[in-house]
């Protein structure tokens, strides 16, 4: 039986194999505290909830969806960005529902990159970019992100003739993994870049709405000019904790976003309906409660950095995003640091190779565990001596 060449190229997935690692440890009875995967572990908002109970009991809603979603979907989308970053978009042509940013992410790469192509990504990256331009046929290019520059490509630096060969590029403020952030003076560089070469620009802002100590992050569309060249990638994901429930959206330049629904209309079937109506639910409702959420995720960041740096890994307290990105002390790779906390604390960690070339060194941790295993692993971590 033959496979696909790309198949045999694919490495695993990341977050599947740190879910195999995990299930082996629990099924030997081992109590595992994960900060593996960005998932948030607090419930999606009830009102939300109760939407999709009611619209599921709707006949409508039990048949195929459109791929564009639902026009007061869009509307409401609309109205989320207005109200948030102050940024007006045509419902009908800026705006497209995702299953989940992910799967936009991922498509988006078979819209703008033809075999032999060159996509500049930020390195690391979330690896759902680098597995999208794979499967269009593409090459990546990285551009590191380094501790020194913020955790942002220094764009100048990109040799002319990969800026020249690129057909697209991804940016994602506030970062996955390195939580690293993006003010509109870099936008502002970056739409300029863009522009010069003729390259769309895509940017992933889920992490806009998981922000501490009073930072606000941007939209890149808040930028003038912005949207001649740019789309932007969103997510309810992490803003409701609806990661099951699987929707996002693309807003921003109409031709991009016209491309992506046609790759999408002939690979998808759009997001059930009952579920299109929570997102209107969480959108157009009440958006307190985010504030009480992130003071959550504050105090577990508060918890775990002491103790962290205690053990010699190194880290900017992040001011935004579900993730601390700290660098592993010296003497370790980022896998054998990752593993050496599993095999010794049953504690999982992400390590940082698992993004790109550039994160090795680093391990990530997910705030996105309760505040009982956030104790636990404090515990556990605060007596440790490292064997190896």
């Amino acid at each position: 039986m033959r496979f696909s060449q790309r198949l045999e190229k694919l490495p695993p997935y990341l977050f599947v194999e740190i879910s195999r690692k995990i299930a082996e440890k629990r099924a030997k009875g081992e109590d595992v505290v994960t900060f593996g995967v960005g998932d948030p572990d607090l419930p999606t908002p009830q009102h939300v909830l109760e939407a999709g109970a009611e619209a599921s009991s709707v006949p409508a809603n039990h048949r195929y969806p459109e791929t564009d979603g639902l026009p007061e979907l869009r509307r409401a989308i609309a109205g989320w960005y207005e109200g948030r970053f102050g940024v007006r978009l045509d419902p009908s042509k800026e705006v497209l529902p995702l299953i989940g940013a992910k799967e936009g992410v991922a498509h988006a790469a078979l819209a703008f990159v033809d075999p032999g192509d060159v996509a500049l990504i930020g390195d690391p990256a979330y690896p759902a970019c680098w597995a999208g331009v794979m499967f269009a046929g593409g090459e990546p290019y990285s551009m590191p992100l380094l501790e020194e520059n913020g955790f942002r490509p220094d764009l100048t630096s990109v040799p002319r003739q990969a800026a020249e060969k690129a057909t697209m590029m991804y940016l994602n403020y506030p970062n996955n993994p390195t939580a690293g952030l993006a003010e509109l003076d870099f936008f502002e560089e970056a739409v300029a870049f863009a522009k010069r070469h003729d390259i769309p620009l895509l940017h992933d802002a889920c992490y806009t709405e998981v922000a501490f100590d009073g930072y606000r992050p941007h939209s890149i569309l808040e930028l003038p000019g912005a949207r001649d060249i740019a789309i932007e990638f969103h997510s309810l994901s992490k803003t409701y904790n609806m990661t099951g429930w699987r929707i996002g959206m693309a807003v921003g330049n109409a031709q991009l976003v016209n491309a992506l629904f046609k790759i999408k209309s002939n690979l998808d079937s759009g997001i059930p309906q009952s579920i299109q109506q929570m997102g209107i639910a969480a959108l157009s409702g009440p958006q307190d409660y985010l504030a009480q959420r992130n003071a959550i995720y504050q105090r577990r960041r508060d918890k775990l950095i002491p103790v962290l740096a205690r053990l010699g890994l190194r880290m900017s307290s992040p001011k935004a995003s579900l993730y601390l990105w700290a660098r592993v002390p010296q003497g370790y790779t980022s896998g054998q640091y990752a593993t050496m906390l599993l095999d010794q604390l049953s504690i999982v960690v992400s390590p940082g190779r698992g993004f790109g070339k550039y994160g090795e060194g680093y391990v990530r941790l997910s705030m996105t565990v309760s505040d009982s295993d956030v104790d636990k692993a404090v515990e556990r971590l605060r007596g440790w001596k490292p064997k190896g």
